[in-house]
């Protein structure tokens, strides 16, 4: 018993160190990271995979130190990125791109499998990743969809050497016909009818053929002649044994068809590991070297070269690199380890990283090398490329160009062809003028200037007068490299010269000035008259230059009075119009658009009527709509006047109400702010400030026309007779809003009871009517008794909600004990 749980304990021990070992494995050590040595890249891609995942600038440091990188070199990093955001909030071309959503859920799901473990035992996402370079090829051999699988219905090679367990198909045509799917047997032999036996291991298939059909001249002699032909190829192909050893990601012995070739191999066992290398893989048969593999060959140059067939108990060794040396920066296949041979140059190794791209700093590159006892740097000037040798560790940094011009000038303004140009030698302020074709016609030519940098950076002003420099009596200025030339046009120099027209044309507006515009021409430009225009009375104001500013009574505008024919002749002078004009077109005396009111409810002919005189009153549309009908609700007859400028707004003799309704609002909203809280929704506060309705008293007026009741009718009104009209609502603080049937016995608290009472928070005293006719009567107070007002058919009782009181605190309580105390201190002390 003792045994066994001692041997259970070992198990379990063994298990947790392979546990620890994977998980240390799954991990990589960030501690001798040098950010000086990353490119921009790297660092783009750093802030790529934190914001994929969620993480902001902090967040990376934090997972930085998490990971190993040491602290110093955590703040590098913080100045990097920094650096890195800049550059993309000033619209550089090297911003950090974007995270698609499949780059984003791939990373997430190869971050679920590395990295290190927060204390909840959740892998957390290896944000530095990106600053492990990968080997160059390593993808060749585990990428799915790469495979290497021979092709197994392919013509025999002749090459192919015969052995134990292939099928042989031997084919006899001619004047001997037949056919044999004969079977290689373990001692190497095949069994032919009529024949014999066979011995066919060891050979090829060119070989094979030559010897069977020695074999069979003997039985079928037509083979000698001719008269017969032989076929051999090879049926179903026998399975071989392979090692792979040394450096391989998956060693071991595997079982490949006998066509695999040493690229089959090594897909199957995952290629080189690490250490491995991928420039001298060796194909060993019987003790010997028959073959080496570079795989750079195949990679770079698609030559599959060395590529042997395998045979049975081969032995495919991948030894430990000898020298493997890092690029990073600006080439084509960046961030990468590249497998140096001896003899190689620096050269060669920008040829395995696709050479230079577009950016890159082509004169030096910077190499990171590892002495005995420390660290160097070194510059390869372009020169040395074919003859520096890489050594093991080197990194080299191909860095980028400088973001600035040597040899670049700008002109802008007032030339024919402003932008960039070259800064040739000797090339002069005149001479770009020329170049740029010269000025044009409205170039301001008393001042122009130029931005230069002076040797520290700093920005300096020259002024120049251009037309002294065009003409030669000026010296000219010889340009600089970034010199930015500017020649203002007179239209930057000066207001945009503009008039503008109103009243009866068209298309009133405003129009870009020009010399010698008439009135006519702006006329015009407008569309014309309108039909009710008068031509006659046209006014044209105009600014006033030399005011006098101390004079009470000082001109404003002139203002000038011309007549025009309806065929925009002007009767008199020529009148020309100068910038900022104002035209105004008046309408004609005796024009009036057609004004309409609209007549609904209970009379005999409802509908529209066009008023036919200035004082047509409310008892004139009635009559001419037929009268009241028999059921109809005269006390409930409203007048809706929405206003003029609502039913037409194109109507110039329309008066706009909107400043009274904003004072009504504004007056609301004071007194909301001011604590008094409202009677019922905000939706009907609303209404009651935007209501058009008129009160009016109908029986009266019919029964008295044209007095003060009857109303004189307005463009856009609405007189509405109601039929009888048999409820009451109620609605604000009562226990049950409602409408109630009308009932000429019961009294507003009668009303108030049937829709339940009134609320703890209505404030009765301020509770009021709005009758059908749209007139409202509010409550009134005779000493303590509140006097509500006659209810009426179709009316609505609104009780408003009593103001918010705030509760007196300890404090207030104290400062009013306070102040009593003092009062009554002062009062006695008045009385002694």
């Amino acid at each position: 018993m003792k045994r066994k749980f001692t041997t259970l304990l070992i198990i379990i021990f063994n298990i947790l160190c392979f546990n620890v070992n994977s998980w240390a494995q799954n991990t990589t050590n960030y501690a001798n990271v040098k950010v000086d040595e990353l490119s921009d890249a790297q660092i783009r891609q750093m802030i790529q995979r934190a914001e994929s995942v969620g993480y902001n600038d902090a967040q990376l440091e934090q997972m930085a130190a998490a990971q190993g990188m040491k602290q110093e070199e955590i703040g590098k990093l913080r100045v990097r990125v920094a650096k890195i955001r800049k550059q993309g909030d000033a619209g550089g071309d090297k911003t950090v791109p974007k995270v698609m959503e499949d780059d984003s859920r791939q990373y997430a799901d190869s971050s679920s499998r590395k990295g290190s473990f927060n204390k909840n035992n959740i892998p957390t996402p290896d944000l530095l990743e990106s600053l492990k370079p990968k080997i160059f090829g390593s993808e060749l051999f585990k990428n799915n969809n790469i495979t290497f699988e021979p092709n197994l219905r392919m013509a025999t090679p002749k090459s192919y050497v015969i052995g134990p367990d292939d099928e042989l198909l031997v084919d006899l045509t001619g004047d001997n016909e037949a056919s044999y799917r004969l079977k290689v047997s373990p001692d190497g032999t095949i069994r032919l009818q009529y024949v014999g036996l066979v011995s066919v291991a060891g050979l090829s298939i060119e070989q094979a053929s030559s010897k069977i059909r020695s074999a069979m001249s003997k039985t079928y002699p037509a083979l000698r002649s001719g008269r017969s032909n032989l076929t051999i190829n090879l049926g179903n192909i026998r399975s071989i044994k392979v090692v792979l050893t040394g450096e391989v990601v998956k060693p071991g012995t595997y079982t490949l068809p006998s066509l695999a070739t040493v690229f089959n191999a090594l897909s199957s066992s995952g290629g080189p590991n690490e250490n491995g290398s991928f420039r001298n893989i060796q194909v060993i048969r019987g003790n010997k070297v028959v073959s080496s593999i570079d795989v750079y060959d195949f990679i770079i140059g698609g030559i599959q070269k060395g590529n042997v067939r395998l045979q049975d108990q081969d032995v495919i060794n991948i030894p430990v690199y000898k020298t493997r040396v890092e690029v990073v920066g600006e080439t084509k296949r960046p961030g990468a380890l590249y497998e140096v041979l001896k003899g190689e140059t620096l050269q060669n190794v920008l040829d395995f990283a696709g050479g230079f791209n577009t950016q890159a700093y082509t004169a030096k590159i910077k190499v990171f090398q590892n002495t005995d006892k420390e660290r160097r740097l070194t510059d390869i000037s372009a020169a040395e490329f074919n003859t520096y040798y890489p050594k093991n560790g080197d990194k080299y940094v191909v860095e980028g160009i400088l973001d600035r011009f040597e040899n670049r000038v700008e002109i802008s303004g007032a030339v024919f062809r402003p932008g960039q140009y070259e800064l040739d030698k000797g090339l002069t302020l005149k001479g770009l003028i020329n170049k740029a074709d010269g000025l044009t016609e409205d170039a301001f030519l008393n001042r122009g200037y130029i931005n230069r940098l002076n040797a520290d950076n700093t920005p300096s002003l020259i002024s120049f007068d251009v037309a002294k420099v065009i003409a030669g009596t000026d010296n000219d200025i010889k340009l600089q490299r970034e010199d930015k030339i500017t020649i203002s046009s007179l239209f930057d120099l000066k207001d945009e010269y503009k008039v503008s027209i109103q009243g009866e044309v068209r298309t009133p507006g405003t129009f870009n000035y020009a010399d010698n515009m008439s009135l006519e021409d702006v006329i015009q430009m407008a569309g014309g008259f309108k039909e009710g225009a008068t031509p006659n009375r046209i006014e044209i104001s105009r600014r006033i230059k030399n005011s006098d500013a101390m004079s009470a009574s000082a001109k404003t505008a002139d203002v000038f009075t011309v007549n025009v024919d309806e065929h925009l002749k002007v009767l008199g002078d020529n009148f020309v119009l100068k910038p900022f004009d104002v035209i105004s077109v008046r309408s004609s005396e005796g024009y009036q658009v057609q004004k309409q009111v609209k007549v609904e409810g209970e009379v005999l002919y409802p509908g529209i009527y066009t008023i036919t005189n200035k004082n047509e009153r409310i008892s004139d549309l009635i009559k001419r709509a037929g009268g009241l009908t028999p059921t109809a609700y005269v006390e409930g007859a409203s007048l809706k006047r929405p206003g003029a400028e609502k039913v037409n707004p194109a109507d110039k003799n329309a008066i706009n109400n909107k400043e009274e309704d904003d004072k009504k609002f504004l007056g609301l909203k004071r007194a909301q702010e001011a604590g008094v809280k409202d009677t019922v929704k905000a939706d009907v506060e609303q209404k009651l400030i935007q209501s058009d309705l008129v009160g009016i008293d109908l029986q009266r007026i019919l029964n008295k026309p044209l007095s003060k009741m009857d109303l004189i009718v307005e463009d856009g009104d609405v007189i509405r007779v109601p039929r009888q009209l048999q409820t009451v609502k109620v609605t604000g603080e009562v226990l049950n809003p409602n409408s109630i049937v009308y009932s000429g016995n019961k009294g507003f608290k009668q009303y108030i009871n049937g829709a339940g009472g009134f609320t703890s928070n209505a404030l009765r005293g301020g509770a009021y009517i709005k009758y059908a006719n749209g007139s409202v009567e509010a409550a009134k107070k005779f000493l303590f008794f509140n006097n509500f007002p006659k209810v009426k058919p179709g009316a609505e009782i609104l009780v408003p909600k009593r103001a918010q009181r705030e509760r007196l605190t300890a404090q207030s309580w104290i400062g009013i004990g306070t102040a009593l105390a003092s009062l009554a201190a002062i009062v006695v002390s008045l009385l002694k």
